[in-house]
């Protein structure tokens, strides 16, 4: 049997690419976003110059270790979005947000970096979260049921903070996140029920 090379070639520069994915995670997860390619190389175990033949720029390899967090933030969005009760699928987002943060540090530093607005392809990413959350709580505004100042750039900041909140709990109160995202949400939601509020 015979192996094909081109395909082999493109196996290589699958697992080169993920592995240096992980190694970046890490790295920003502990460092941050001013991490550097050089930092990234050595966790890998890679030449520095393999990096930049996967990402050109550092700007897009930290698009790449936020998108695939967005994209499953992104399509839970899409999924709770069926649900009847708005504010159940509001709430359900949130919860699996805070999810995501909790598995993915590096998403966490990215989101909290002043610098991350500095590039261009991660606040891409972070606008397409932005969208999705505000898809869920421009419903349950129209509902009533949330507080018509609450947008989908405040969920998504307000779910990052109640991770925070709850992060030095986790190890012995796996379900911090979710009594606290109870409390906040609890706030979010309008006195009255059942009024339509503006959009």
């Amino acid at each position: 049997m015979t192996t094909n090379p081109e395909r082999a070639m493109r196996a290589d520069a699958v697992r080169t690419r993920k592995a240096l994915l992980e190694a970046a995670a890490t790295v920003f997860a502990d460092i941050g976003e001013e991490a550097t390619v050089a930092q990234i190389a050595a966790r890998a175990g890679i030449a520095k110059g393999t990096v930049f033949r996967h990402f050109p720029t550092k700007d897009e390899l930290l698009a790449a270790i936020v998108a695939d967090a967005v994209d499953e933030l992104v399509a839970a969005a899409d999924r709770v979005a069926a649900r009847d009760d708005a504010d159940a699928a509001l709430l359900e987002f949130m919860r699996v947000g805070a999810g995501t943060y909790a598995r993915n540090r590096a998403l966490v530093q990215v989101l909290d970096s002043a610098g991350a607005a500095r590039h261009a392809g991660v606040q891409a990413q972070v606008e397409r979260l932005i969208t999705a959350a505000e898809r869920l709580a421009g419903r349950a505004r129209r509902a009533g049921t949330l507080r018509p100042d609450v947008h989908g750039q405040d969920v998504v900041l307000l779910t990052c903070g109640v991770y925070h909140a709850a992060l030095p709990l986790l190890d012995e109160h796996p379900d911090a996140c979710d009594r606290y995202l109870d409390m906040l949400f609890a706030g979010l939601r309008t006195t009255e029920r059942g009024a339509t509020a503006p959009g």
